[in-house]
């Protein structure tokens, strides 16, 4: 394998390509190389502390003990009984909404283009809170729900912002139009529904991890470890077409199968993250913007933004034990407050730029 030193597109200095025979290359980046790594030591770090914290305290030494299976009897049903199962939902859950709010991204041309935005968490929620209201369902059934809601809801603002292709500020607006009628429906069970019921229901639109066990981690792995494989493996083409759907045509990207494969996947990890956790918001928003910043890298930042989404989450789950004294919040609280103050940081630095 030999290894060529030039960039191989406008924006990549610095980059290097490793070919292979057959044709086969692969292009590393060493600044995003770098981050990438960063953000996985991060997030290991963040594991073993958010492990360790609760009511009874656990060293972080102790808890990698524990995890290598050389713990006391207490310590070991704490960490893999009580709390590894929600750090774990915890990461899977940030890097699914951190890779899907890079594809939508990607895919609209626009900063704004989140699944929180366009809607298909509003989706999720519609359809979780129509099992827990008119249903009396369970969490197995909420689960179902919340796919069942998130995916009808996403295939319906494909149709609505199809036109000859997706133009990615006509997704954006048919995603927030969208959005406010799902909010409406949304309002509009709750005041149907018991006050068991309503609270059950408020509780799961917060978006909290608390409670969480290895019901919710095997199959939303699951789902992770077939979808980022698929979603990465697009990653050349969706380059291409940022360049411009005409480009990427010429280049032999099959531009319309391309995009629906990728928003396809996309809503399905979006609503996979509903259903383990309901629908924490701004974490895809955010989390694609933080990993290109901080890679200084163009394109999709697919990798790195499920990274940082995992390490947002992390910090976020840790901040809702520790920061507010002995009052624990739901997850989706915090990450609702720092959202928010990203949210308009976004708007006020897009309007200065002239983009909006």
């Amino acid at each position: 394998m030999t290894v060529d030193l030039r960039a191989d597109r406008p924006g990549s200095r610095g980059s290097r390509a490793l070919r292979g025979p057959g044709g086969l290359s692969l292009r590393l980046e060493p600044r995003a190389l770098v981050a990438g790594l960063l953000l996985i030591v991060a997030a290991l770090a963040m594991a073993v502390v958010l492990i360790g914290t609760g009511d009874f305290e656990i060293a972080p030494w102790d808890v990698v003990q524990t995890l290598l299976g050389n713990g006391t009897p207490a310590h070991d049903f704490i960490v893999n009984d009580l709390r590894l199962p929600r750090v774990l939902v915890a990461v899977l859950v940030g890097a699914a909404l951190g890779m899907a709010g890079a594809v939508f991204q990607s895919v609209s041309r626009n900063p704004l283009g989140s699944p929180d935005l366009l809607g298909f968490s509003y989706g999720a929620s519609v359809g979780a809170l129509t099992v827990i209201v008119l249903f009396k369902g369970d969490a197995n059934a909420v689960a179902g729900g919340a796919l069942a809601g998130g995916l009808l809801t996403g295939v319906l603002v494909y149709l609505l912002s199809y036109k000859r292709g997706i133009h990615g500020y006509r997704l954006v607006l048919v995603g927030i139009g969208a959005s406010a009628m799902l909010v409406a429906v949304i309002n509009y069970l709750l005041t149907k529904a018991q006050l068991v019921e309503a609270t059950r229901a408020m509780v799961w639109l917060t978006g909290s991890l608390a409670g969480r066990d290895w019901s919710q981690v095997w199959p939303l792995l699951g789902t992770c470890a077939v979808l980022f494989p698929l979603v990465l493996g697009q990653g050349r083409a969706l380059r291409m077409m940022e360049m411009g759907d005409d480009a990427a045509y010429a280049l032999g990207v099959r531009v319309e199968r391309t995009r629906m494969l990728l928003m396809l996947a996309a809503v399905l990890l979006t609503t996979a993250a509903a259903a383990a956790a309901g629908p924490i918001s701004f974490v895809a928003l955010a989390a694609p913007q933080l990993a290109r910043r901080l890679t200084r890298s163009p394109g999709s930042n697919l990798l790195t933004g499920a990274l940082m989404g995992s390490v947002l989450l992390l910090v976020s789950d840790w901040a809702s034990q520790r920061a507010f004294g002995s009052d624990q919040l739901p997850v989706g609280v915090v990450t609702g407050l720092v959202g928010g103050v990203y949210l308009l940081w976004l708007l006020v630095t897009e309007r200065r730029a002239g983009r909006i």
